[in-house]
This record gives structure tokens, C-alpha cells and sequence, in this order.
């Protein structure tokens, strides 16, 4: 590439800044400063290794897809039909800039996680990366998710505060038992009302065990989990809801 022609990329991509996704552009990076380092490829490489290498003919769902880092990622282990989808029109061109220069056929549309049944689709694996802490309705997204468009596998990731791991919870506790609330290892979503790390759209941020539980009551069995914040899922039947006892 001349230098005239990287001046131009670098300008380009300057002007469809700011990014939070730290791509490679034609050797120009579009996020070199980001406060968590080079993100997402460094999340990336510590879980990279729980999806399969060949992704040979699969449909792959990337919701909040951003500038598509990670819908590249599938392309680039030979997915068939990938779909990125996001409700911020900004991380859409950028993401619509990033596809046609890397030469991909990616296809990108402007929709919410709550419009997913409009998709009339199932795919073969989901991505849902770094968005459930944004949602004022984050059960429903993954009650959605299973109801609409997970055939099999769902890779999730959350920012986590609080208790990592998970304590013993029983299937049931009486009434008067308050004690397990005041537990750091009992499942936990804190609420924001008002900002998290200035962003407004952190509304609600769960510890680990909250994680695993919601994942499961939503109908996904956990198979792998590579990192904290990282679960590979598995869609399955939704656990039955037992109705109470008659009083």
C-alpha cells in the first residue's frame, strides 16, 4: 500500500471513530489506545480454543456484533452464513467499513436482540459478547435467544462484579430463610440506576454464579467456561417450572 493510500485508510477510519473494537485495517489499527489493551483480540486468545477450528458451512448469529470483530473471526474459520446485528447505527458502519475492506461476506442489519424473532432463523452457533449488562430486560434476551434463534451452540460473555464461582443453592428454601441473600457466592444481578464506568447503559451487572443460573433456567447447559466471564453453552430444554404447592 502507498503512502498516500494508508494516509487515506487512516483518515478514514479516523473519521468513523471513536471505535471499541481494536481492528487491523490494511496495517492501520482502529483502536491502538484502548483502555483495555488490545481488545478484543487479547479476550479472544483466551478463549478462542473452545470453538471449533473449521466452522465449514455453519450459520453463525452475532448479536452486538460492533465493528464485527468477531463475526470476522467466524468467517475466517470458514462459516457459511454469518449475520451481525446491532442497534447502534455508529458500530454498524463501522462494522459495514471493516467487512468490505477484509473482502468478507458478512451481512450486517440494525436490529435489537428483542427484535431477533423477526429473523424467521435458526443458527448454528450464537455469539452474544459483551451485551447482557447492557440490557433493562436481560432474561428476556435469553429467553428469546432459545425461543428463536439458537440451535445449538451459544457463546456468552458478561462483565461480572461480585462472587466468581458458584456456592451449593438447594431446590428450595423455606420463607423465613433470609441468610442465603447476604451470601457473595448466591446468584446476584446489581442494578445501576444510574451510571457504571460513565456508561448509562449498564443496567444490570451479575456476578458469576447469577450467570450460570440464568443461562440455565433460559435453557442452556453449560459446557465450557475458558474464562470468568466466558460460557460456551449448549441449547437444551428448558428446565421445567414446577407450580407451587395448593396452600
Amino acid at each position: 500500500m502507498t503512502e498516500t493510500a494508508q494516509t487515506t485508510l487512516r483518515d478514514r477510519i479516523t473519521g468513523l471513530g471513536p471505535w471499541f473494537h481494536n481492528l487491523t485495517i490494511g496495517g492501520v489499527q482502529t483502536a491502538p489506545d484502548h483502555f483495555l489493551g488490545d481488545y478484543p483480540r487479547l479476550k479472544w486468545e483466551g478463549f478462542r480454543h473452545v470453538l471449533p477450528e473449521d466452522l465449514q458451512g455453519r450459520s453463525v448469529l452475532d448479536i452486538g456484533c460492533n465493528a464485527g470483530f468477531f463475526a470476522l473471526e467466524m468467517k475466517r474459520r470458514g462459516a457459511g452464513r454469518v449475520l451481525g446485528i446491532d442497534s447502534d447505527p455508529h458500530y454498524l458502519r463501522q462494522a459495514e467499513f471493516a467487512v468490505a475492506e477484509a473482502g468478507e461476506d458478512i451481512e450486517l442489519r440494525q436490529m435489537s436482540v428483542y427484535d431477533i424473532g423477526r429473523l424467521k432463523e435458526r443458527f448454528d452457533l450464537v455469539l452474544f459478547m459483551g451485551v447482557f449488562y447492557h440490557l433493562r430486560h436481560p432474561l428476556l434476551a435469553l429467553d428469546m435467544i432459545h425461543e428463536h434463534v439458537a440451535d445449538d451452540l451459544l457463546l456468552f460473555q458478561s462483565l461480572l462484579r461480585g462472587a466468581a464461582e458458584e456456592g451449593p443453592v438447594e431446590a428450595d428454601y423455606p420463607f423465613e430463610e433470609t441468610s442465603l441473600f447476604d451470601r457473595p457466592d448466591f446468584p446476584r444481578l446489581h442494578f445501576v440506576e444510574h451510571r457504571y464506568s460513565g456508561d448509562p447503559t449498564n443496567w444490570f451487572v451479575p456476578n458469576g454464579p447469577a450467570i450460570a443460573a440464568m443461562l440455565r433456567s433460559a435453557g442452556f447447559a453449560i459446557t465450557a467456561r475458558p474464562e470468568p466471564e466466558v460460557f460456551l453453552c449448549r441449547r437444551s430444554a428448558r428446565p421445567e417450572m414446577v407450580p407451587p404447592p395448593p396452600l
